[in-house]
């Protein structure tokens, strides 16, 4: 799964993911992409999940790119620890996500593969997402 190689720091503040986002909003890389409506935290696990939704489907056909990467730690207690102790050990990464990021661009596939991989990515995220193509641009 992805995560930092050496962070500067080891813990973080949450932190409130608002406005809309204005880098990483075009397709750079690729045809077809899969871009994001709500705002909200991808867990590794999800970015991971819906990646391998996509190659599977594709048959490992054509190119995909990751444009987001999880780079903020989340520490989580353990259950039935009384409060205080300070905090919690990390317990996993996160990518903050605005409405309009792309997060997948896959290049090399015909459009409706690509829709349908893209449907069955984002069926594994907890934002609401959309497809987006080169031509919309």
């Amino acid at each position: 799964m992805l995560q930092p190689k050496r962070p500067k720091f080891r813990k973080q503040f949450r932190g409130v993911v608002k406005g809309a986002r204005i880098k990483g909003s075009k397709i750079n890389f690729g045809d077809y992409g899969l871009k994001t409506l709500d705002s909200g935290w991808i867990t590794a696990r999800q970015i991971e999940a819906s990646r391998r939704a996509i190659t599977r489907f594709l048959k490992r056909a054509g190119r995909l790119w990751i444009r987001v990467f999880p780079d903020v730690p989340v520490t989580a207690k353990p259950a039935e620890v009384r409060m205080g102790k300070g905090k919690g050990a990390i317990d996993r990464w996160v990518c903050r996500v605005k409405p309009g990021t792309i997060m997948f661009e896959v290049d090399g596939v015909d459009k409706h593969l690509a829709k349908k991989a893209f449907e069955l990515a984002s069926a594994k995220l907890p934002v609401k997402t959309t497809f987006v193509s080169l031509d919309q641009f």
